[in-house]
Formats: structure tokens, C-alpha cells, sequence
């Protein structure tokens, strides 16, 4: 499917000058607009270029990480199924992003506390930092003498 990078760039021309972004709070699932994004990023779907999209952790008011979802059922390492509103949906862990609280269109729902400190621990493994949050990064095979914080 051929993508429509001329609509998404007038769509976020207007978001871009749109200087009231919403109050959000983490936990929160809003429709956001995400765009026409590049090879197997997740794109946004319809006029708004939108897809639900889980507040991960707030930096400010204006930034978060945020958690695309989808309402196609998958179940992996990069993927944590939930069930919300009677369906099951799809949070796409191995998309986590940094947006801009602009993108945020209306708000869908929140997680209650439980449901979300599930996903907390289901970042937490997919990143790999099960035990200990100051181990260092995981040095590949063919470089076994470099030091972490090497450059």
C-alpha cells in the first residue's frame, strides 16, 4: 500500500502550530496522530493519521514515551497483549517513541494501576534489565575487549 506522505505533512504542519497540547497522565491511552512514518514504524490510520497510543512515562507537559497499540492480537517478546473495553489489544513494545504531547487528539481511556505496572514489568523485560537497572549494555561477540561506556 502506497503511503500518503503529502496529506501527513499538511496534517502535522497544523499540529505543529497548535500551541495547547491536552493535560495527559501516564497510564492514560489516547488517540494520537502518528503519522506516515517510515518502512515498518507504526503509521497512523485515517484523516488524522491516528492509532491509540499508551502514555508510558510523562517527562512534561509537552513530552512522553509513548506505546502504540493495535487491535491485532499478537503475543511475544515485543508484544504485550491486554484486554481493555472488552477487547483485546496489542501494545507494541518494540515501538515505544518519544512524542510530542501535540500529537495527542482525545483521550480513550487509562489503565488501572494493575494493568499497568504489567506493562511496566513487560518493558522492563523486553529491555532486558530483569535484575539489575545499572547493568551495563550487552557487548556483541566480535568485540569481546571493548568496555562498556567505550567509545
Amino acid at each position: 500500500m502506497e503511503k500518503d506522505f503529502t496529506e501527513w505533512h499538511k496534517l502535522k504542519t497544523i499540529i505543529e502550530h497548535d500551541n495547547q497540547p491536552p493535560l495527559f497522565r501516564e497510564g492514560e491511552i489516547w488517540w494520537s496522530s502518528l503519522g506516515a512514518n517510515i518502512g515498518v514504524e507504526e503509521d497512523g490510520k485515517n484523516e488524522f493519521f491516528e492509532r491509540p497510543v499508551l502514555v508510558f512515562h510523562k517527562f512534561n507537559k509537552d513530552m512522553f514515551w509513548g506505546l502504540p497499540m493495535t487491535s491485532a492480537k499478537k503475543a511475544g517478546t515485543y508484544d504485550y497483549l491486554i484486554s481493555l473495553r472488552g477487547y483485546e489489544r496489542t501494545i507494541l513494545l518494540s515501538q515505544m517513541r518519544v512524542l510530542s504531547a501535540k500529537r495527542l487528539i482525545r483521550r480513550f481511556g487509562k489503565l488501572r494501576r494493575k494493568k499497568f505496572i504489567h506493562v511496566v514489568h513487560a518493558i522492563v523485560a523486553f529491555l532486558g534489565n530483569k535484575t539489575d537497572p545499572l547493568r551495563g549494555p550487552r557487548v556483541p561477540q566480535a568485540y569481546p575487549e571493548a568496555q562498556v561506556g567505550e567509545l
